[in-house]
């Protein structure tokens, strides 16, 4: 098994963890109770990860979400995610979120229609819910119909991904990224 790595930080909504091998990130947990929880988390979803402490590059994505999530506008969209054994619809969709910056949003159909057909849009809400690194790829920035807030599968659910909303100044309900786009660009 290639090897992995661990750490967990705090940040300003509590004890984060990360997981990386040599192919990029593999996981990001969003804070439990406490520290202790997050790590039992990860170290459930990840049993071969070792605790060290981050190169260079791992460090400066931890930097990134402390700042994103104390409110400053960071685009984690260059994290290297190692998408092994994430299926092909799942990379298309992730593709796209990972476009959407922070203090924006898009829904799922406008997701699908990206994708060539509105009928994906349970398909890109399924892909949602199978997100292994929440933050870098920002899966809370995608609404459901109408700027409805939709599911998170997170810790915290759907109150979670109103802070983050709330954090990055994007209101559910609001104007979506979808909508900012010149209508030639739509299609």
């Amino acid at each position: 098994m290639p090897e992995q790595n661990l750490a967990i930080f705090d940040t300003a909504i509590g004890a984060c963890a990360i997981v990386w091998g040599a192919r990029g990130l593999l996981g990001v947990q969003i804070p439990e109770a406490g520290a202790a929880a997050t790590r039992a988390r990860m170290v459930t979803r990840f049993p071969a990860a070792q605790e060290t402490p981050p190169p260079l590059e791992i460090q400066n994505v931890i930097d990134g979400m402390r700042a994103l999530l104390r409110g400053e506008r960071r685009d984690l969209a260059d994290v290297v995610i190692d998408d092994d054994g994430v299926p092909e619809l799942n990379r298309r969709v992730y593709a796209i979120v990972r476009q959407v910056p922070p203090g924006q949003t898009i829904t799922y159909g406008e997701i699908a229609e990206r994708l060539g057909d509105r009928a994906l849009a349970r398909a890109v809400g399924q892909a949602m819910g199978e997100n292994r690194c929440p933050i870098v790829m920002p899966c809370h920035r995608v609404l459901a119909a109408s700027g409805k807030t939709g599911g998170f599968s997170a810790p915290g659910g759907v109150v979670t991904k109103l802070k983050l909303l709330t954090i990055e100044g994007a209101q559910p309900g609001g104007p979506t990224l979808f909508d900012a786009l010149p209508l030639q660009a739509r299609r």
